[in-house]
C-alpha cells in the first residue's frame, strides 16, 4: 500500500508538498522525504510528534535515542508508518531544526495500491516557496496575566523565595555563602 501525505509548513502563506511513499515504510523514512521535498540539508535533528484530530501534540517519537537508558527509547526508524497512521488516525506533527522551529502538520490524504514502476517515496506536488527563516513562534499562554491572577494580592519578593523560613538544606552541611 502506498501513503500519500500531504505535508504543511505552519506558516501564514500557503507552503505544502504533497509526498507518496509506502505503507512498510519507517517515520525515518518520511522524515527523509520531507526534509528533502522542502530542500532542507538533513543535518538538524528532528521529531515526529502524535496528536489527536485537532492538532494537539501527544508523544515523541526522535530521530535518535536521548534516554536514560540506551534502547529503551523508541525512535523513528523503529515505526512503520502503518504502525501508526491509518484511516482512523491520519495526523501527526513535524519538527526540523530545534533551534528553528520547522513546523510542519502532516495528513494521510489517502491510502492507495502501489503503481508498478513508481519508485517511492515520492514528491507529488509542490507549492509555495520556503521561507529564508522559519516563523517566530509565540510559546505564551493565551492570557499573559493568568499567572499574576492566581494571586490576588499579586507577587512580591516573598512569593518567589522558595527558601525563605526552610532549615531543610542546613542537615546537608552547605553553608549559605560558600565561595
Amino acid at each position: 500500500m502506498v501513503y500519500k501525505f500531504r505535508v504543511i509548513l505552519d506558516a501564514e502563506e500557503d507552503i505544502f508538498r504533497d509526498i507518496a511513499i509506502l505503507a512498510d515504510d519507517s517515520l525515518e523514512d518520511l522524515h527523509n522525504a520531507i526534509f528533502n521535498s522542502f530542500g532542507f540539508d538533513g543535518m538538524e535533528v528532528a521529531s515526529f510528534y502524535t496528536c489527536d484530530e485537532t492538532w494537539n501534540q501527544e508523544d515523541e517519537i526522535s530521530l535518535f535515542d536521548t534516554g536514560d537508558v540506551l534502547g529503551e527509547q523508541k525512535i523513528m526508524s523503529d515505526y512503520k508508518l502503518s504502525d501508526l497512521l491509518d484511516d482512523k488516525n491520519t495526523k501527526i506533527i513535524y519538527v526540523y531544526d530545534f533551534i528553528n522551529m520547522w513546523t510542519f502538520l502532516v495528513e494521510l490524504a489517502s491510502v492507495e495500491e502501489q503503481v508498478a514502476g513508481n519508485t517511492y517515496p515520492e514528491t507529488l506536488f509542490s507549492h509555495g516557496e520556503m521561507p529564508d527563516e522559519s516563523e517566530e513562534k509565540n510559546f505564551e499562554a493565551e492570557n499573559a496575566n493568568d499567572f499574576a491572577n492566581e494571586y490576588e494580592d499579586g507577587l512580591d519578593e516573598d512569593d518567589l523565595d522558595m527558601f525563605e523560613g526552610d532549615d531543610s538544606f542546613e542537615d546537608f552541611g552547605f553553608e549559605e555563602n560558600w565561595n
